[in-house]
């Protein structure tokens, strides 16, 4: 697989077709547990597991799938990869996956994995399909972190509470109470907020695009600078 195409997948995945910010995919999951850095650290990771597992297992068995099984076989490997990592969260992080509850087991619905599954995998080797999977996963992720990591700030007035639910005992100390004796934000913990902070998030990366269109047009409508000439030469010089 050529960089250039590498760089496309990553860019795409990051920001130019994001799941979360662009496409508007999984937002039940998005919405729903990003009430914290640790429960949308721990959704993000779990994301990534399983859409570069299935878009793997998805492009080995492309050519053998028939289109009329093509859909159902794809969800088959979708929930078997999510039922693993599901086992893997009660297994390392018990507590964690209670919290998380049911979103976990629903990352089968999501629309995020089965559209790259159908859409990207299907076609592509086993590479590029990798690839895509991780790069769609971490801009999930991503977006994920980003709201969670506000959510928890302005709701709480903390930062990485609770750390040790996902990493262990080696993150017990890491909570940041950035602001003392604050008083909760109801609002912003509940989903009503994750609305709201999700459309400042969509409206912010609108605002960069559009900056980025702009000086792009301008530097491609400034003038040449005069002074210099092109000069042609026909002939043999002795």
């Amino acid at each position: 697989m050529a960089d250039k195409k590498l760089s496309e997948l990553t860019a795409d995945g990051l920001w130019h077709n994001n799941p979360g910010l662009v496409q508007l995919l999984g937002l039940c999951p998005l919405l729903g547990v990003s009430s914290t850095t640790v429960n949308a650290l721990g959704l993000g990771i779990a994301t990534i597991l399983v859409l570069v597992s299935s878009n793997v297992a998805v492009s080995l068995i492309r050519s053998a799938v028939t289109d009329a099984v093509r859909l159902p076989a794809f969800v088959m490997i979708i929930a078997s990869v999510t039922t693993c990592i599901e086992l893997l969260m009660q297994a390392y992080t018990y507590e964690l996956f209670l919290i998380l509850g049911i979103f976990i087991p629903l990352i089968v619905t999501n629309c995020v994995i089965l559209g790259r599954a159908d859409g990207f995998a299907a076609k592509n080797p086993v590479l590029p399909s990798a690839v895509d999977g991780f790069m769609m996963g971490l801009g999930f992720a991503l977006v994920l972190l980003v709201l969670g990591m506000l959510r928890e700030l302005i709701g709480q007035g903390t930062l990485f509470a609770d750390m040790h639910l996902l990493l262990g005992p080696i993150a017990a100390n890491w909570t940041w109470v950035v602001f003392p004796n604050y008083k909760e934000v109801l609002f912003v913990i509940l989903p009503p907020g994750a609305f709201l902070v999700m459309g400042l998030l969509i409206a912010l990366k609108n605002v960069i695009d559009a900056q980025i269109k702009a000086r792009a047009a301008t530097r491609d409508s400034a003038p040449v600078a005069a002074g210099s000439k092109r000069v042609r030469v026909t002939g043999t010089i002795n």
